[in-house]
This record gives structure tokens, sequence and C-alpha cells, in this order.
């Protein structure tokens, strides 16, 4: 356990936990039933294409959050929030059975996994149970992989952060299938986009018929020989979820070069440029989002560590990256909508640069929550 120096490290977290209720509180109040994923010039609702919808848990998501942070502390607002996190997660529920969605971890896991694990609803841990099994329909026998949405030969990083939900249902269910299914695909992911020294490629492309491993390429990243700083931090925090479910010591070891590899390479306040080998001057532009993800994801790697001393340095650096997060990006304009400033969604299309990002927002909620605990 980290003990703050200063009593001020815990209004700062505290200040900036009530900045996002308030956020989101006036946002559902302006714009009830609008799914929110980036924002322009600060604002959430406006007419620049969405491009994917992959985002829809990450509202609730923080909802849910909110409901325990409150309840845990004796807040006055832990029945509004878990109200309102039912409300927004309900109509998620549809979605268990969409097979053309990848992303079906990012939107059941911050919503019906968390209901669940609050509440015990065996109704919502059917839901949990569908995504799981819908998710696993996506395995391609030749390759070993869960394709992404752009194809069947094409294999995301992203993957990592959806592929805990086929875990998850294959260990309520003790379903051997999808536990070999979502094993062989963590495994594929760490052979072909995750590098000896750490770094990750976004996507790798194989050929359908043979299952061959053709090449490492980028949607969002610089090149395809790059290291796209979000896509890291999926990887970090996707194996280590991956161990915790498994406990394949393979998925520790890839969970832990990665955030090696986040910790080596990121400026000294753990805020990452969005492409670790973009061109020096393209570097300068950062991603927020990235770092919150590393944030959460180095709070859940630290408890599983296989070295102690290792495990709190992982513990300090997730708090050093949720102080400067709080310190330096917080949206406290009152007409900035979003809570963290400094995302980027895609830089290659223009959307969502230095503006506020749903994930952004949920990993640093949930970062935050994580050092809360611990003051």
């Amino acid at each position: 356990m980290i003990h703050f120096e200063l009593e001020s490290d815990r209004e700062l977290l505290s200040s900036a936990m009530d900045l996002a209720q308030q956020k989101v509180r006036r946002l559902i109040d302006k714009k009830p039933e609008f799914v929110p994923m980036y924002t322009k010039n600060g604002r959430w609702k406006h007419d620049s294409p969405k491009w994917t919808n992959w985002c829809d848990g990450f509202l609730p998501g923080m909802m849910w959050v909110f409901h325990k942070h409150e309840a845990q502390n004796g807040g006055a607002d832990a029945k509004f929030w878990r109200e309102q996190a039912i409300a927004f997660t309900e109509p998620l529920e549809k979605l268990k059975d969409d097979e053309e969605v990848h992303n079906l971890g990012f939107i059941l896991f911050p919503t019906y996994y968390r209901w669940y694990r609050l509440t015990g609803d065996r109704r919502v841990h059917e839901v949990l149970i569908q995504g799981g099994k819908t998710l696993a329909s996506h395995f391609q026998e030749k390759g070993q992989y869960l394709r992404s949405f752009v194809g069947d030969n094409s294999l995301f990083i992203d993957l990592m952060m959806n592929v805990g939900l086929v875990m998850y249902a294959a260990r309520e269910t003790n379903d051997r299938r999808m536990r070999e299914i979502a094993l062989r695909h963590a495994l594929t992911t760490r052979r072909v986009l995750v590098r000896g020294d750490g770094s990750v490629a976004h996507e790798g492309l194989f050929d359908i018929n043979t299952g061959e491993f053709l090449r490492q390429t980028t949607h969002q990243g610089y090149r395809g020989d790059s290291c796209w700083s979000r896509g890291l931090t999926w990887a970090l925090y996707g194996f280590a979820r991956a161990y915790e479910y498994s406990r394949d010591p393979h998925f520790l070891d890839t969970a832990e070069q990665c955030a090696d590899y986040y910790i080596t390479h990121c400026p000294a306040d753990g805020i990452p440029p969005w492409d670790f080998r973009a061109p020096a001057d393209s570097r300068k532009q950062r991603d927020t989002s990235a770092a919150a993800i590393a944030a959460a994801g180095l709070f859940r790697l630290c408890r599983t560590a296989a070295d102690p001393i290792k495990g709190h340095f992982y513990w300090t650096t997730a708090v050093r990256i949720v102080r400067a997060l709080c310190e330096k990006h917080l949206g406290t304009d009152e007409e900035w909508e979003g809570v963290l400033t400094g995302g980027v969604y895609h830089l290659h299309k223009g959307l969502g640069v230095n503006e506020s990002v749903m994930w952004g927002d949920y990993y640093f909620t949930e970062a935050l929550d994580q050092a809360l605990r611990n003051v």
C-alpha cells in the first residue's frame, strides 16, 4: 500500500473524483440517453463521424464506479448513481447476441460485470455468459485467433481487452472449448503482435485459407512496425487480466514486458506520446487515454507480479500517472464536457485529437478509484 505523504494528495484525488461525477451528471442532464465517444472542442455531441461503435459501456461503467465509490465512503449519491447505472446499462443487453461486434468485453465488463459483482443477479450473469459465447464464435480455426470487425483475416491487439469475457464465460460454465478458444487467441496474439522488447503491433493479418501469419500492420499507429501507445496499454491490461483468469505464466510475463516497455519509454510523468516510434515532432502529441489505461492496468498487474518489489514499483508508477493526470489534464473549464483533456481517438482521421475520449474517462475513473481506496 502506498502511504500518501501529504493531505493534498488525498484532496487532489478526491477532487478529481468529484469533478468526474459532476461532468457525468451534467452530461446526462443536458443530453439524456446520448452515448458519447469523443469530444469536439470539448463538446460530446457533434456531427463528426464515430467511425465505429464500441464505447457504449464506458459511460454506464463510470456510473457503476461512482456508485461503488459513494457507497463505500458513505456518499449521499450512491443510490442516484446505482439507478442511473442500471438505466444506462439495460439497453446494452441486446448486444450480447451481436456477432458483428468484437468489442463485447469493452461493453459488458464495465457494466454487466460490475452489476453482477454487486448484486449476484443471475439474469445479469446470463448476459455476460451469452456475450462470451457470442465473442467466441469469432474464432478462426486456421490461424487460432478471434477475428476483428475488419475481416476474418484480421487480429487486433484491442481484442486482448475483450478475450477476458470468453475466459470468464468459460470459467463460469466449465466450458472447455470456450476456454481453449480464449487461450489460443491470447497465445496467438502474444506470438504475432507482441515483440521481444515488449512493444506491440496494432493489427496482424493472416491468410484465411492456410492460417499463415502474414504481417503486422496498423490503422491508428504511425506504421505497422511502430508502437501505438494505446495498443500497448490494451496489451498491458489485457494480458494482466488473461493471467488472472488462466494463471498461465506466459501471460503474466507478457503483461510485465509490455508494462516495462511502457515505463521505460514514457516521459517522467507517465503520459505517453500517441505512438512511441513516431518521428520526434509527431511524438509531441501525447495521449492521456493511453496513460489512463496504463494506470488501470498497472493497478491490476501489481497484485499478481511475480516479484513483490516489482509489484510495488508498478503500484507506485500507477499512482504517479494518476497524479499527473489530475494535476495537468483535467477538464476543469466548465465549458469542457469531458473529464480528461489531451486524449486521442484516431490521429490519421483527425477524430478526437487533444479531446476527451470515453475510454480515457472510464479507465481514469477506474484507476482513480483504485488509488483512492488505498489512501
